[in-house]
This record gives C-alpha cells, structure tokens and sequence, in this order.
C-alpha cells in the first residue's frame, strides 16, 4: 500500500480535491513530523509550515493552526477566545477527534466537527504547507483557502 493510499490520506486528498481540483497531496522523501523537517524537505521558511495543535477548551477539543516558526500562546487562546480552561489534547484524543496521529494532523478531514482557529501571522507567505494525514505527506495552500476550506476564524494566537 502506498502512502496516498492510507485512509487518512485519502480522507484528506477527497476534501482538498472538492474544495479546488488543483489541489493534491505531495508524498516527501523524508519525514515531516515537526515544522523544521517539513520545512527541510520543502525547502520553505519554518512559518510557512501550519502546525496543527488540538487543544482540550472548556468542555470540547478545538484545533489551532499555528505558523511552524511561532508558538501556541495559551494565555492568547484563553483572553482572545475567552476559554476558561485551555490544555493540550493527549496523543489518544487527538486520534479520536481527528482521525490523524500526531505528526501527520491536517487542517482537513477531521472524523469529528470541531472548531478551528487560524494563526494570523501565516498570513505573511504566498503559500503554506500543510499535513495531509501522514508525516510524509503535505499539502500546498494558499491562507485564504486555508482560512475558506477549513471555515476557521483568524486570531492572534501565538507568543
């Protein structure tokens, strides 16, 4: 089996590709797990990596994509967003809500709804890169069909 055939890829490349057919999945050489291996084998800036972070907030998960070079701010995420209780999702609850392991969440495609929230500083590059179900695996997109697709509200969220 081939990476694009793995499901979570699947389910990623099915959405990317009714949202804009010009849109695919890129399968890398080598590891993009964290924003700085991605970055190497992009040969791309840091920032223009989206971190995908779940966040466990007040009582539901929310997703925070995050510019590969910045920080989650929790104390942004909780006075921005006015959360009372912010905290990182374990690795099982984020399989579970997303449908992806760790090094490989995309913005896209999640088995449940949750709300996402969008790092104002991604939009400094023409073009971000972003997990598409694998660590090997990546899609390019622009912010603003990054901020279309996966309907998520833009915020000052990163130290």
């Amino acid at each position: 089996m081939t990476l694009l055939e793995k499901e979570a890829v699947k389910r990623v490349r099915a959405v990317i590709n009714k949202f804009d057919s010009n849109l695919d999945v890129t399968v890398l050489n080598s590891s993009a797990r964290t924003a700085s291996e991605a970055a190497s084998s992009l040969e791309c800036d840091v920032g223009a990596i989206v971190k995908s972070l779940l966040f466990k907030t007040d009582d539901k998960y929310t997703l925070f994509l995050v510019a590969g070079d910045k920080k989650a701010s929790l104390k942004k995420i909780k006075k921005n967003i006015n959360f009372l209780d912010v905290s990182m999702a374990s690795a099982e609850e984020v399989k579970e809500i997303t449908g992806y392991t760790i090094g490989g969440v995309s913005p896209v495609g999640h088995l449940k709804d949750i709300n996402i929230y969008i790092d104002n500083s991604l939009d400094r590059f023409p073009f971000l890169f972003a997990a598409a179900g694998h660590p090997n695996c990546v899609f390019k997109i622009s912010f603003l069909d990054l901020k279309k697709i996966t309907k998520g509200i833009i915020e000052d969220i990163v130290e």
